[in-house]
């Protein structure tokens, strides 16, 4: 069965941290350029960040700000989200995917996989 898996998130409070984890089963990730993703309450899926099959550059949406990180494990066929200093605005359900590519795409249709959302909340 294929499938990723999401999970790590929960209650924290503005200026706290957090690390999201996306788990693959089934398949490798290795040919997978990996995104995280996010939906606020009444607001669309917006883009997060892109990491590469092979890691390098990872491009972040402007409203990260320098807070998140992106970076994945290739034993464990996981991709991590490390979330810093998190505000409020950051209260969504965050969802991974899976691409075949090597180039960033905030398009959702690219994704061939999609984990199934972990909720966060930043509240104090």
């Amino acid at each position: 069965d294929v499938q990723l898996q999401a999970s790590g998130g929960g209650l924290v409070q503005p200026g706290g941290s957090l690390r999201l984890s996306c788990a693959a089963y089934g398949f490798s990730l290795n040919n997978y350029g990996m995104s995280w993703f996010r939906e606020a309450p009444g607001k669309g899926r917006e883009w997060v960040s892109f990491i590469k099959p092979y890691g390098g550059y990872a491009p972040y949406a402007d409203f990260v700000e320098g807070r998140f990180t992106i970076f994945r494990d290739r034993a464990k066929n996981t991709v991590y989200l490390q979330m810093n200093n998190m505000k409020p605005e950051d209260t969504a359900v965050y969802y991974c995917a899976a691409a075949r590519r090597s180039t960033a795409t905030m398009s959702d249709s690219e994704y061939a996989y999609w984990g199934q959302g972990t909720l966060v909340t930043v509240s104090s």
